[in-house]
């Protein structure tokens, strides 16, 4: 082997982790190196590393051609996001492929890992890609508010044809080696030795196949524009859903070289807009949220107990199930535990004749779900989640029952949504056993799970209730005892504000336009009656005490109840529904209703434009995530933002209720403060904004 080497890219900065490129030839093969870790992302050292390197190879007659390769597990798993934030340190990444693809000498990828956004769209500007089997790619820039900017919408079109290239940019799925190799985007798979094949591989090129020099691949007529429909449809004209579809548009009727140079344009311009810049806060969220709450030792979950056979229960057994791990439900009512694995059953049946489930896995799901009428069907469990009725007499026995029957030490968990948990585990023996896991409905669809650390929680609950949500696909955020924790504490302030400006003036149907305008799926009247009055007005009830004189009350919605208005279930709520419809139609006779609260408390009325309600909701919501981040109840302002974009419908491309209030500014938040301060009256908590600014 004839080898030379050097280091072609350091770190200019001391205190960031050196990265380089490491530079050998191997019997006529330059292979480039990637060294950037921990998972080899992108970055301005990486980048001049590869220029130099594939400069150099270029301009050596003893080398024939090149490969790419990243040291450790990934080739490269993306760009890092951290340059996003202002101009691009140079050498961007469109001036790396120009060089690539201007080597007069053939450039294979060796791709392994997550080869994701930039890196795949590096690996698209070679000649040619070698994959190790297990290795995926796909181009997730569109889920952070961008489309790629480095070919990702132009290359593909040489392969895919305009539709597939369309669904691959916006859909942001990963895809696996075999499937890519099926489908053209890379050219070989193997099983082992990497470096070896595409070294191989590369050696016996003989030439150029460069993607951008090829035609556009022909496509149905018609299946562009039923894709960019059906974008839409799933999007709307969010940017850059619009500039995906122009993307793919301009490659399918320009030269590739305008055509790149438009849809790095709109990579940039989409880049440094304010869209982006909230999807970003809500990644560096989650990634921070990731580290910090997970198990600090070996967790195995071999089995599960749910107590409660409801609705919560039932999909809490689901996601259990849906994870591979054998459940028991146990409800006091044998027959209702036995429905909940009927129900299931026919669920998958179901799947399974609309071609989403196979039968063998249907049945292998269904298998690992049973019921019972006892407790003691759950004394080898190695977690149990009682789900039963939202009253702290009823849960505090199920705890104490569950004490003297599941294994020492195995955590017990609380699905509560409101009730203090250190009072739910003080009659125990061992109360560090009892953690609350609160989850949101549908419990085995959404992707967060809420976990309450009391103050005598033990470590080994602790680690149990975050390896049970990796198990689950749940990201954990962690909350201390409060009512209502944080997202239902938030939640209830913002529903509070709304019912109060229905009281002076504004409509249901007004309010819930202006909120969904902003980008909720639902306002909050819609999802009151969706969920069931009943459910919040029971609640209140027994959580009800005393309020200070002046203290504002929203009675409305207890009114509606008292009238067996308990939403989409009793056909009236906030709105009358037809039978068989979920269409919510404004009622004369609410707004009757609504107007006799506000002669009797003599509340003053008037008019209220979308932007009001809009800005009056968000400072509650505001208001109260700074109170919790100051009560220690939440522990960083991005978990606030990731609770409430994951599990209530927060508009994502907003970046949370405290990316919101940042983007407000000191002046203007204030100013919306000091509106719901005077309109909330006696008892209003305002808290210090700076801790959503800081």
């Amino acid at each position: 082997m004839n080898a030379s080497e050097s280091a072609v890219a350091t770190s200019s900065r001391s205190e960031a982790r050196p990265t380089c490129v490491r530079y050998d030839v191997e019997d006529g093969v330059a292979v480039l190196t990637i060294y950037n870790p921990p998972v080899n992302a992108s970055t301005a050292q990486v980048r001049s590393g590869l220029l130099s390197g594939v400069r150099t190879a270029a301009a050596d007659p003893e080398v024939a051609a090149l490969v790419l390769i990243g040291a450790g597990a990934n080739f490269i798993s993306g760009s890092d996001l951290r340059e996003f934030a202002g101009p691009l340190p140079p050498p961007e990444l469109p001036a790396v492929i120009e060089a690539i693809e201007s080597c007069p000498k053939p450039v294979v990828a060796a791709l392994s890992g997550a080869t994701l956004g930039g890196g795949f769209e590096l690996a698209l500007g070679c000649d040619a890609r070698v994959a190790l089997n297990g290795a995926v790619v796909g181009l997730p820039e569109f889920t952070l508010g961008m489309i790629p900017g480095a070919g990702g919408t132009q290359r593909p079109l040489r392969i895919l044809g305009g539709a597939r290239t369309l669904d691959l940019v916006t859909s942001g799925k990963r895809i696996p080696a075999a499937a890519a190799l099926a489908e053209g985007l890379v050219d070989k798979v193997v099983a082992a030795s990497l470096r070896d094949e595409a070294v191989s591989y590369a050696r016996g090129m003989g030439g150029k196949r460069a993607l951008r020099d090829l035609p556009v691949l022909e496509h149905e007529h018609g299946a562009l524009e039923q894709a960019a429909l059906s974008v839409l449809s799933r999007h709307g004209a969010r940017p850059q859903a619009v500039a995906a579809i122009g993307a793919v548009l301009a490659g399918l009727a320009l030269p590739a070289a305008q055509a790149l140079a438009h849809e790095r344009r709109e990579f940039n311009r989409l880049r440094e807009g304010a869209e982006a810049a909230a999807l970003r806060h809500l990644f560096f969220a989650r990634k921070a949220a990731e580290k910090a709450n997970r198990a600090s030792g070996p967790v195995e979950i071999r089995s599960a107990g749910i107590v409660g056979a409801g609705t919560m229960g039932a999909t809490i057994a689901r996601a259990f199930v849906e994870a591979g791990i054998p459940t028991t439900v146990v409800d006091t009512d044998p027959a209702a535990a036995a429905a909940v694995t009927g129900r299931l059953s026919r669920s998958y049946a179901q799947m399974v004749a609309q071609g989403r489930l196979g039968q063998e896995e249907a049945a292998a799901r269904a298998s690992l779900l049973k019921g019972s009428g006892s407790l003691s069907a759950l004394a080898g469990a190695d977690l149990v989640v009682e789900a039963v009725f939202e009253d702290a007499g009823v849960k505090k026995a199920v705890l104490e029952d569950l004490e003297g029957i599941v294994r020492p030490g195995v955590p017990l968990a609380t699905n509560t949504s409101y009730l203090d948990i250190d009072e739910l585990a003080a009659g125990l023996a061992d109360p560090t056993r009892v953690i609350g896991m609160h989850f949101f409905s549908p419990a085995h669809r959404t992707q967060v799970l809420e976990v309450i650390r009391a103050a005598r929680t033990g470590q080994r609950a602790l680690n149990t209730a975050f390896a049970a949500a990796r198990a689950l696909g749940k990201l954990p955020v962690v909350a201390r005892v409060c009512d209502g924790f944080i997202g239902n504490r938030i939640f209830n302030a913002y529903r509070r504000q709304c019912e109060l400006m229905v009281e002076e003036g504004a409509l249901p149907q007004q309010v819930d336009a202006a909120l969904e305008g902003f980008g909720f799926a639902m306002g909050p009247f819609a999802v009151a009656d969706m969920s069931g009055l009943d459910v919040a007005w029971r609640m209140r009830q027994a959580r009800l005490a005393p309020r200070r004189p002046g203290e504002r009350y929203p009675d409305v919605a207890d009114a509606l109840c008292e009238l067996g208005r308990f939403g989409q279930k009793s056909g009236r709520g906030w709105y009358r529904y037809q039978e068989g419809s979920r269409i919510p139609i404004p009622d004369p006779e609410v707004e009757a209703l609504i107007k006799r609260s506000a002669v009797a408390k003599k509340t003053p009325q008037r008019t209220f434009s979308g932007q009001e309600v809009v800005e009056r909701a968000l400072a509650a919501m505001a208001n109260e995530a700074a109170l919790l981040l100051g009560e220690g109840i939440a522990e960083r302002p991005g978990d606030i933002d990731l609770l409430l974009t994951l599990g209530y419908g927060f508009p994502a491309h907003e970046g949370g209720i405290t990316s919101w209030a940042s983007n407000m500014g000191p002046r203007r938040l204030a100013e919306a403060l000091d509106v719901l301060e005077e309109a909330a009256g006696p008892g209003f908590r305002r808290a210090d904004p700076a801790v959503l600014l800081a």
